[in-house]
């Protein structure tokens, strides 16, 4: 979703052309996080005009429409030169209004630009802010939510000004977000604040780049806490909390008897440093792997002097970190580049024989037929001990939960119930103490399985993250956990993510059923198939001519049919969500033995239909489908084992892939429809890395 990056420079000389270059980059590489406008706001440098004045350039469409728009203005002094500056840039998925360059971030206070804020997320009571700042004699000019965050910093300053108390830029931030609900992410800049930013979350990923030519002198950060918030209700309160005089105040803080502040240095070489705000490390890479996360409720200032400061506001009793600690990355800047591939799909695709060898490098121990997950170990008894395992995700990720469900209740010999993060929700489903859940997601940010989260912890389960992205919300917020060590996805459409997640949850299954004397051989089957799967998938990759021939007959159907059963249900879902996300065809998941319940009388011959058939437990059963079809004048295409003459006698086309343990399979069909998808939609000349209406990481409900 909305992608968020800043820059602000501090006593390092830079002119306005690299810093609009380093702006227009970040959004760059924010741009698989799907988007539909895009804008920057910087320190004019108009002929006559005051050098700190903000100015706005936003555009609807691609960031490369915008680059343009900025580097063809001659109005824009590229060549002034600014030792301090800050710069905000914003990537937008439209919620509240339609794509267009007013609804466009970021958004102002007013029309001299005296606040300007970028935002990613959703403002739930900003009608009921809306309506107060209009009866305060604002006016609005875009249909967003987030309009209110810059004309209420407004409100409160000239409100301060007014009544003799001096404003601070974070203070003014802190009694905002007191006032906001929902989720976001927000970072603002101000004409009355040169040189200054402050940026806060809440639910949605935020995280500041540090780089210094001089050593860091700390490690972490401390944080500094404001007193609990009591008995607020901001949908309520507004008008009254606003409108006293004493409730426009900075909240009083409670400091550390050390320091509150990060500093780089004492003279001025040292005092030399950059930040770069963003909603996502890719997007700072390139500059700094040192990272700072910030948590719920945090508010990051950087002030004129070059010092950051974060501050805590306490909305609960909740236990919170006193320091926030300073990560260093170990993601490269190669490994989010397209190199010869001409998207990051197809990249992501080819990658998967590495990606799935990085998941099980360290962990899987093949000559002792062993499995140990470093983050799991310490948990195992209990949750050997547990009543059941819930595996609670979204899409793909709920997806690769149900490939291994049947693995998992075999290998653990408990209940596994798998469920989508928003259904868990919306039922309110009935959680124990003894319950272990696990919360899967590529970005760790998903908006809805970190709500279930929350609503888990707060019924006393263990909960455990899988994720793809270290300092995430969920790996920060469950208990213990695995990282898939997958690499950076970049493109919007997983693929690498699905089969990484898949196999953790497979080690998992290994290291619960490693005490059992009865599955021994079992596990040792397993385990020899996870050896050899790296090059299993580099056979399966071989398909593609074959695969680009299947497409080129598809491409131009309006729906299509995937059809199995047992280990390979799932893969027929996630094929289907795959051909429908990228090539915008109807395409239906169909589990083979509800045929007849149904979906047969779609069968005939105009209708394309793919069957996953592969020599495993349902293998007769699945044969008997293909028979129902080509009686009924179908004509399917058939993924299935090496050498079956049998089913290829009844095919009308075969893919056929390698031979594997039945648990491991799924991972081998997903690849061709994974490969499928992708073609049909470059035949039809869609944007396969940045789907129409669709974002990498779905930071909203």
């Amino acid at each position: 979703m909305c992608g968020i990056f800043a820059y602000l420079n501090y006593l390092t000389p830079q002119n306005q052309r690299q810093i609009l270059e380093v702006l227009i980059k970040g959004l760059k590489r924010l741009e698989y996080r799907g988007y539909d406008s895009s804008g920057v706001a910087f320190d004019g440098s108009d002929s006559g005009d005051s050098k700190y004045k903000t100015r706005l350039i936003r555009r609807k469409g691609k960031v490369l429409a915008l680059n343009d728009l900025i580097f063809s203005n001659s109005q824009i002094d590229f060549e002034v030169e600014f030792p301090t500056h800050v710069g905000l840039a914003h990537t937008r998925w439209a919620t509240h209004g339609e794509p267009s360059e007013v609804n466009s971030h970021p958004q102002r206070s007013d029309k001299s630009n005296e606040f300007v804020v970028v935002h990613n997320g959703i403002i739930t009571n900003y009608k009921v802010v809306k309506k107060f700042l209009e009866e305060n004699g604002f006016e609005f000019e875009s249909e967003t939510d987030t309009e209110i965050v810059p004309k209420l910093l407004k409100y409160l300053y000239d409100k301060q000004v007014s009544e003799g108390v001096e404003p601070t830029l974070q203070g003014l931030m802190e009694l905002v977000i007191m006032q906001i609900e929902g989720a976001f992410a927000m970072v603002c800049k101000s004409d009355h604040f040169p040189g200054e930013i402050v940026a806060t979350r809440r639910g949605s990923p935020l995280l500041i780049g540090i780089k210094s030519n001089s050593q860091l002198i700390t490690d972490t950060i401390p944080v500094s806490f404001t007193p609990v918030v009591k008995g607020y209700n901001p949908t309520a309160s507004v008008a009254t909390a606003l409108c006293e005089p004493s409730q426009t105040a900075p909240p009083r803080v409670s400091r550390f008897d050390s320091f509150s502040h990060f500093n780089i240095g004492s003279d001025a070489e040292e005092r030399m440093v950059e930040y770069y705000f963003a909603s996502d490390a890719s997007a700072v890479i390139e500059h700094t792997n040192k990272v700072i996360y910030l948590e719920d409720d945090d508010v990051a200032t950087v002030t004129s002097d070059g010092s950051l400061s974060i501050h805590h506001i306490r909305r609960n009793n909740a236990k919170v970190p006193s320091q926030r600690e300073v990560h260093t990355l170990k993601m490269k800047l190669q490994e989010i580049m397209k190199g010869s591939y001409s998207y990051f799909m197809q990249k992501e695709i080819f990658e998967q024989p590495e990606s799935v060898f990085n998941t099980m490098r360290g962990r899987v121990k093949f000559e002792e037929y062993k499995v140990v997950l470093g983050g799991l170990r310490d948990h195992i008894p209990m949750i050997r001990r547990c009543r059941r395992l819930i595996l609670i995700a979204c899409g793909t990720s709920y997806h690769s939960a149900l490939a291994t469900r049947q693995l998992l209740e075999e290998l653990t010999e408990l209940p596994v119930m798998v469920d989508l993060s928003s259904d868990f929700l919306d039922r309110s489903t009935p959680v124990f103490r003894d319950d272990v859940a696990f919360f899967i997601s590529q970005s760790g940010e998903t908006a809805d399985t970190l709500n279930a989260l929350r609503y888990c912890n707060m019924k006393g389960a263990l909960t455990v993250g899988i994720t793809n992205t270290v300092g995430s919300s969920i790996s920060r917020e469950t208990m213990c956990g695995v990282h898939v060590n997958a690499g950076p996805e970049i493109g919007v459409a997983s693929t690498k993510a699905y089969t990484s997640q898949f196999l953790c949850l497979v080690m998992f299954g290994l290291m619960m059923s490693e005490d059992r004397v009865s599955m021994q051989s079992r596990r040792k089957e397993i385990i020899d198939g996870l050896k050899m799967l790296p090059e299993l998938i580099k056979q399966v990759l071989k398909l593609e001519e074959e695969i680009i021939e299947l497409a080129k007959v598809l491409y131009s159907e309006k729906s299509l049919i995937v059809m199995g059963r047992g280990f390979n249900y799932a893969t027929c879902l996630e094929g289907a969500l795959k051909i429908k996300e990228l090539s915008y065809m109807h395409s239906e998941g169909i589990l083979s033995g509800e045929l007849k319940h149904g979906p047969l009388a779609m069968i005939d011959d105009h209708m394309p239909c793919i069957m996953i058939i592969v020599k495993d437990g349902t293998y007769t059963k699945c044969h008997n489908a293909l028979e129902q079809v080509t009686a009924r004048s179908g004509q399917p295409i058939v993924i299935c084992c090496e050498g079956d003459l049998e089913v290829k006698s009844k095919a009308h086309k075969v893919l056929q892939i390698p031979q594997l343990v039945d648990c491991l399979n799924g991972i081998l069909t997903v690849i061709p429809l994974q490969l499928l998808s992708f073609h049909i939609a470059v035949l039809k000349e869609f944007d396969v890395d940045c789907p129409r209406h669709l974002a990498k990481s779905v930071t909203v409900e």
